[in-house]
């Protein structure tokens, strides 16, 4: 194998590596942190400082500066992605394990198809996807159910409830971003969603009263670790992986980060957080993630855009 040929697929096979352990990871890093810090809060300074970070490397690349109309959709974007999806997951990390917090995220997937066949109409409803829609819910229902005796605690409803928000303002942005204007370098457009994201987080945070609860003082050594890894590895080194690999990969390949991140977040959640892992936790997870797995390979009747990466929205995440 030529020299070059191999150094490719070493690239190649770390980005992928990056995107699968670091997206995975995030989800338990979030639950360290807002163990400590305020849930909106500590979303509103990841995402400033992190948009602050690529929208200053976009400008040093010489990239044009956004326009009005950017902003104003960057903005919209931050209420479906970053309100209504962000700040709900950190707040449900509060009650719900990372791993299964991965799991119920991956209803993204059920969600996005659901727009897809009913509003979009780029999908057909096919026996294929009836099925897989049916399991997702069936997974979800084994994750939530009380009166399902498989051994473990189900999810806190409340919490449950808010990820399934979460999931739906996902895949509302996921529709948006194919029809609002927004800056065509994928680094731009991420920068200006995130700083938009966050200012609004901060701001909820602002009305929720976080900010009175929060003494920095107090904050452990190991909060502050899980905010800088969501900062760096999360939102800036991920997200570069992940840029680099849509543009030496197809979108399919890429998108299997989509059903591993689930996997790679209830394993960190069993060996380092002590989250359970019994048969309730397996048998849901294994439900949602061969539900995401059959929509994500379905074939689209029309082209429609790349299946979102789970870390912020480029252009179309």
């Amino acid at each position: 194998m030529p020299a070059a040929t191999s150094r490719q697929t070493y690239k190649i096979l770390l980005a992928f590596a990056i995107i699968y352990f670091v997206w995975g990871s995030t989800f338990l890093a979030i639950r360290v942190g807002v163990q400590e810090v305020p849930p909106f809060l500590l979303a509103g300074i990841r995402f400033v400082i992190a948009g602050v970070a690529l929208f200053l490397w976009s400008v040093a690349r010489g990239e044009g500066a956004p326009s009005m109309r950017h902003w104003a959709s960057a903005f919209l974007l931050g209420v479906t992605v970053f309100i209504l999806d962000y700040g709900l997951v950190f707040w449900a990390e509060q009650r719900v394990p990372s791993g299964l917090t991965a799991v119920m995220l991956s209803l993204n997937a059920l969600f996005m198809a659901l727009g897809e066949i009913f509003i979009l109409r780029t999908q057909t409803l096919t026996a294929r996807l009836s099925v897989a829609l049916l399991l997702g819910i069936a997974g979800v229902a084994v994750l939530v159910s009380r009166t399902l005796h498989v051994g473990g605690a189900p999810i806190d409803r409340v919490g449950a409830i808010a990820l399934i928000i979460a999931s739906i303002g996902w895949s509302v942005s996921s529709s948006l971003t194919r029809k609002l204007p927004l800056p065509s370098s994928k680094t731009m457009s991420s920068g200006i969603q995130m700083l938009a994201g966050g200012f609004l987080l901060l701001a909820c945070a602002g009305a929720l009263g976080e900010f009175r609860a929060f003494h920095p003082a107090q904050v452990s050594r190991a909060a502050w670790i899980a905010l800088a890894y969501l900062i760096v590895a999360g939102s800036i080194v991920a997200y570069t992986a992940y840029i680099w690999l849509l543009h030496h990969e197809s979108p399919t390949k890429v998108g299997t980060y989509a059903y591993v991140n689930p996997v790679i977040a209830v394993l960190l959640g069993y060996f380092f957080a002590g989250e359970p892992l019994g048969l309730r936790t397996i048998l849901g997870t294994l439900c949602v993630l061969i539900s995401v797995v059959v929509i994500t390979t379905t074939p689209k009747r029309k082209p429609a855009a790349a299946f979102p990466s789970k870390d912020f929205e480029p252009a179309s995440e």
